[in-house]
């Protein structure tokens, strides 16, 4: 699953003296495993029960995801660059809790200048944790794991125990999780709309291939010029604003928001990415693959549930998918460097 990365910024290991063809350019895509994962499950949960993929069950599973789809995006950046925001759940939380404060203390304000409050909000809140794990040199689970206890008390203290409800909000704002196009709900939309601009940056611009050089190997990149603090900075920015929005489309999505909204969210994102492809150490994986693992670890859930399979076995499951793309990530890290050394010595 994993690929080599080079100073260069690339997500792909070295050239070979032939080209793959595009069945076997398919076959060792690093989402293709999650994604038959995904179709293997849909199948035999309709199986089971037909009634999974009703027009209303299929919704609400897109619903559920949507949110973890944004926050999984913005985690895939952090983690690429080798490490880790857990702080997402309570970035969501002072975010949606600031949307429901905003309708109430300005009535009539626009929806798209609430979104854009929101993610301004969260950008801020990203760059203390960029600010401090690029500062302090302090490992970022270590920052983050501070600042989700300290955004959390943020939102206590400011929330207590106020609660804003769907009749807070205007009626258009709830129609974004209510009205669909082909099926699919505005806030889904929204959220494929987000993942393919990231996707596109990533793998499309020197910035986000940079992110990949970092998670590779911080050192060599320095060495070949990329400015690593800036970057990765900018990573956790970037993370910010996509939980910023996802705490604005929150708000939409539920019914009530107050001082507990978003907690423990942050290691459905983490276990979305890692499952999705991204590796923990750093440097590969893609932001469509975290994507679809949230799609999956959401689906998950709902075919369990509706297969009436008990709720211990859903996080059982959860978990053991986590131990298996982390065990398997290692395994393939390990004969790519095999490959690489013996590749090494015989042009030696």
């Amino acid at each position: 699953m994993t690929t080599t990365v080079h100073p260069t910024g690339t997500d792909s290991p070295r050239p070979s003296s032939g080209r793959r063809s595009p069945l076997s350019a398919i076959a060792h895509l690093r989402e293709l495993p999650v994604l038959l994962a995904l179709v293997a499950l849909i199948l035999v949960t309709w199986l089971i029960n037909p009634l999974f993929l009703a027009p209303q069950g299929v919704k609400d599973i897109l619903l559920n995801a949507t949110i973890v789809i944004i926050l999984a995006a913005g985690q895939a950046i952090v983690i690429i660059t080798r490490n880790v925001d857990l702080s997402v759940g309570s970035i969501l939380g002072l975010v949606a809790f600031g949307t429901g404060s905003l309708f109430v203390a300005v009535p009539g304000i626009p929806i798209i200048v609430v979104i854009l409050a929101g993610m301004l909000f969260g950008a801020v809140l990203g760059a203390i944790n960029g600010l401090l794990v690029t500062l302090a040199k302090v490992p970022a689970l270590v920052i983050t794991l501070g600042t989700l206890y300290i955004f959390r008390g943020l939102n206590n203290a400011w929330a207590g125990g106020t609660q804003f409800f769907a009749d807070d909000r205007p009626q258009e704002f709830g129609n974004l999780s209510v009205d669909t196009v082909l099926g699919f709900p505005l806030i889904t939309l929204i959220a494929i709309v987000v993942v393919v601009i990231v996707a596109v940056f990533m793998s499309g611009t020197r910035s986000g291939r940079d992110l990949y050089a970092i998670g590779s190997d911080p050192d060599a990149a320095r060495v070949f010029g990329v400015p690593v603090t800036r970057r990765v900075l900018f990573a956790f920015v970037t993370n910010g604003v996509l939980a910023g929005l996802a705490g604005v489309l929150y708000t939409s999505r539920f019914n009530s928001v107050g001082a507990t909204t978003g907690t423990g969210l942050e290691l459905d994102v983490v276990a979305a990415a890692v499952v999705g492809g991204v590796a923990i150490f750093g440097g590969s994986g893609s932001v469509i693959g975290a994507a679809l693992g949230a799609l999956l670890l959401t689906t998950i859930t709902g075919a369990l549930t509706a297969v009436r399979v008990d709720k211990f076995w859903q996080q059982a499951i959860v978990g053991l998918l986590i131990l298996a793309a982390i065990v398997i990530d290692r395994i393939a890290a390990v004969r790519t460097a095999r490959r690489l050394r013996v590749s090494e010595s015989r042009d030696v």
